[in-house]
Protein backbone atom coordinates (compact mmCIF):
# COMPACT_ATOMS: atom_id res chain seq x y z
CA UNK A 1 0.00 0.00 0.00
CA UNK A 2 2.63 2.38 0.73
CA UNK A 3 4.02 2.32 -3.42
CA UNK A 4 0.12 3.02 -4.09
CA UNK A 5 0.18 5.77 -1.42
CA UNK A 6 3.30 7.47 -3.21
CA UNK A 7 1.95 7.09 -6.75
CA UNK A 8 -1.39 8.62 -5.42
CA UNK A 9 0.98 11.03 -4.10
CA UNK A 10 2.77 11.74 -7.11
CA UNK A 11 0.29 12.23 -9.17
CA UNK A 12 -1.83 14.85 -6.87
CA UNK A 13 1.89 17.02 -6.74
CA UNK A 14 1.77 17.28 -10.73
CA UNK A 15 -1.53 18.11 -9.85
CA UNK A 16 -0.68 21.03 -7.37
CA UNK A 17 2.36 22.08 -10.21
CA UNK A 18 -0.45 22.53 -12.41
CA UNK A 19 -2.29 24.68 -9.97
CA UNK A 20 0.54 26.35 -9.52
CA UNK A 21 1.03 26.97 -12.95
CA UNK A 22 -2.64 28.32 -13.85
CA UNK A 23 -2.15 30.77 -10.62
CA UNK A 24 0.85 32.33 -10.98
CA UNK A 25 2.19 32.18 -14.05
CA UNK A 26 -0.75 31.97 -16.69
CA UNK A 27 -3.55 34.11 -14.30
CA UNK A 28 -4.43 35.62 -17.75
CA UNK A 29 -4.38 32.86 -19.77
CA UNK A 30 -7.45 31.11 -21.06
CA UNK A 31 -7.08 28.15 -19.14
CA UNK A 32 -7.13 29.66 -15.86
CA UNK A 33 -10.12 31.51 -16.78
CA UNK A 34 -11.91 28.82 -17.63
CA UNK A 35 -10.83 26.63 -14.65
CA UNK A 36 -10.97 29.65 -12.20
CA UNK A 37 -13.49 31.76 -13.72
CA UNK A 38 -12.75 34.89 -12.63
CA UNK A 39 -14.09 38.23 -14.39
CA UNK A 40 -12.13 40.62 -16.79
CA UNK A 41 -12.60 42.99 -14.16
CA UNK A 42 -11.40 41.26 -11.06
CA UNK A 43 -8.30 39.35 -12.57
CA UNK A 44 -6.20 42.14 -11.85
CA UNK A 45 -7.44 42.88 -8.33
CA UNK A 46 -6.90 39.34 -7.65
CA UNK A 47 -3.79 38.58 -9.65
CA UNK A 48 -1.09 38.93 -6.39
CA UNK A 49 -3.54 36.62 -4.17
CA UNK A 50 -3.60 33.98 -6.95
CA UNK A 51 0.30 33.99 -7.57
CA UNK A 52 1.18 33.88 -3.63
CA UNK A 53 -1.83 31.11 -3.38
CA UNK A 54 -0.01 29.23 -6.51
CA UNK A 55 3.45 29.01 -4.86
CA UNK A 56 1.88 27.95 -1.71
CA UNK A 57 0.20 24.93 -3.97
CA UNK A 58 3.94 24.13 -5.68
CA UNK A 59 5.60 24.17 -2.55
CA UNK A 60 3.36 21.68 -0.90
CA UNK A 61 4.10 19.57 -4.25
CA UNK A 62 7.96 20.45 -3.61
CA UNK A 63 7.80 18.67 0.17
CA UNK A 64 5.60 16.06 -1.50
CA UNK A 65 8.11 14.54 -4.09
CA UNK A 66 10.67 15.26 -2.16
CA UNK A 67 9.35 12.91 0.46
CA UNK A 68 9.18 10.66 -2.06
CA UNK A 69 12.79 10.64 -3.11
CA UNK A 70 13.72 10.30 0.28
CA UNK A 71 11.35 7.47 0.76
CA UNK A 72 12.81 6.06 -2.33
CA UNK A 73 16.17 6.57 -0.78
CA UNK A 74 15.78 4.05 2.21
CA UNK A 75 14.92 7.28 4.87
CA UNK A 76 11.26 5.42 5.01
CA UNK A 77 10.38 7.58 7.93
CA UNK A 78 11.23 10.97 7.07
CA UNK A 79 10.15 10.16 3.87
CA UNK A 80 7.04 9.60 4.31
CA UNK A 81 6.81 12.15 7.11
CA UNK A 82 7.50 14.45 4.14
CA UNK A 83 4.83 12.83 1.91
CA UNK A 84 2.14 12.76 4.45
CA UNK A 85 2.62 16.50 5.56
CA UNK A 86 2.69 17.92 1.90
CA UNK A 87 -0.91 15.62 1.10
CA UNK A 88 -2.62 16.27 4.60
CA UNK A 89 -1.87 19.67 3.56
CA UNK A 90 -3.65 19.50 0.21
CA UNK A 91 -6.32 17.53 1.91
CA UNK A 92 -7.08 19.98 4.46
CA UNK A 93 -7.27 22.85 1.95
CA UNK A 94 -9.53 21.19 0.12
CA UNK A 95 -11.62 20.07 3.04
CA UNK A 96 -11.12 24.48 3.89
CA UNK A 97 -12.88 25.28 0.32
CA UNK A 98 -15.27 22.42 0.80
CA UNK A 99 -16.71 23.83 4.13
CA UNK A 100 -16.42 27.67 3.58
CA UNK A 101 -17.00 27.71 -0.39
CA UNK A 102 -20.06 24.97 -0.57
CA UNK A 103 -20.39 26.23 -4.49
CA UNK A 104 -16.82 25.72 -5.40
CA UNK A 105 -17.33 22.02 -4.12
CA UNK A 106 -16.59 20.56 -7.93
CA UNK A 107 -12.81 22.44 -7.60
CA UNK A 108 -12.44 21.17 -3.92
CA UNK A 109 -13.25 17.57 -4.93
CA UNK A 110 -10.63 18.05 -7.33
CA UNK A 111 -7.72 19.57 -5.44
CA UNK A 112 -8.15 16.86 -2.72
CA UNK A 113 -9.50 13.57 -4.03
CA UNK A 114 -5.70 12.13 -5.25
CA UNK A 115 -4.20 13.61 -1.54
CA UNK A 116 -7.21 11.88 -0.01
CA UNK A 117 -6.01 8.49 -1.77
CA UNK A 118 -2.19 9.16 -1.20
CA UNK A 119 -3.17 9.71 2.89
CA UNK A 120 -5.48 6.92 3.36
CA UNK A 121 -3.42 4.44 1.34
CA UNK A 122 -0.12 5.28 3.10
CA UNK A 123 -1.49 4.99 6.75
CA UNK A 124 -2.59 1.55 5.34
CA UNK A 125 0.38 0.81 4.16
CA UNK A 126 2.49 1.74 7.37
CA UNK A 127 -0.59 0.00 9.88
CA UNK A 128 0.28 -3.38 8.00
Amino acid sequence: MIVAGLVFAALAALLHVYIFWMESLAWDGPQARKTFGVPTSEREATRAFAFNQGFYNLFLAIATLLGIVVTATGAAAVGLTLVLTGTGSMLAAALVLLLSSPDKRRAAVTQGFLPLLAVVATVIGLLV
